[in-house]
């Protein structure tokens, strides 16, 4: 199962327009794929970090807010990664931002930086996973925005039924090292 997490407070806005496109395409692939709206209770970020673990790949979508994630995703991510760091190692991922107009490559990249930082495979597009518009109609007209949405869902599909077909084990990981920058 795909597990995408729409980190936008609008349940239903432009940033759950993208993360379904991008459902609908994994469908189209033959995987199962679940849309779960981010959250601030203890309880629910319980259950989605599971769900994290559980799941064979995840993509967390967020709107742009003054050049970044939501507070909510951010939260969110801050609190589920803490859980399952050193657990997801390897895990393909990918994020999506939704934005009126720009903002878009920043909130990309911290969203990112969730998933490199916890040695996820990252899967791409054939551009910057996001999409333009103020409403979900303006997002559904974003012609390049959905069809990075449908090429990231056809990327993630081939990753996912690749890393099934060759189900191999994780290489050794090192124990992490951590210095300060000043000694």
């Amino acid at each position: 199962m795909i597990l995408l997490i729409n980190g936008s407070p609008k349940k239903n806005g432009c940033t759950y327009t993208a993360l379904s496109e991008v459902a609908r395409i994994l469908k189209e692939e033959g995987l199962e794929a679940k849309i779960e709206q981010a959250s601030m209770d203890k309880a629910e970020i319980e259950r989605l970090s599971s769900a994290v673990l559980s799941a064979d790949a995840v993509v967390v979508g967020s709107p742009v807010y003054y050049a970044s994630a939501s507070g909510l995703v951010t939260y969110f991510l801050d609190e589920v990664f803490n859980r399952v760091s050193g657990k997801v190692r390897l895990k393909p991922a990918a994020a999506v931002v939704s934005c009126r107009r720009g903002g878009a490559s920043a909130t990309f990249d911290q969203i990112n930086k969730y998933f490199s930082i916890s040695e996820m495979v990252i899967v791409s597009s054939n551009y910057w996973n996001q999409v333009h518009g103020n409403t979900p109609e303006e997002v559904m007209k974003d012609e390049e925005g959905m069809q990075t949405m449908r090429v990231l869902g056809r990327n993630l599909a081939y990753t996912v039924k690749a890393f099934r077909n060759a189900a191999l084990p994780l290489p050794e990981a090192e124990n992490k090292i951590k210095t300060n920058f000043i000694r």
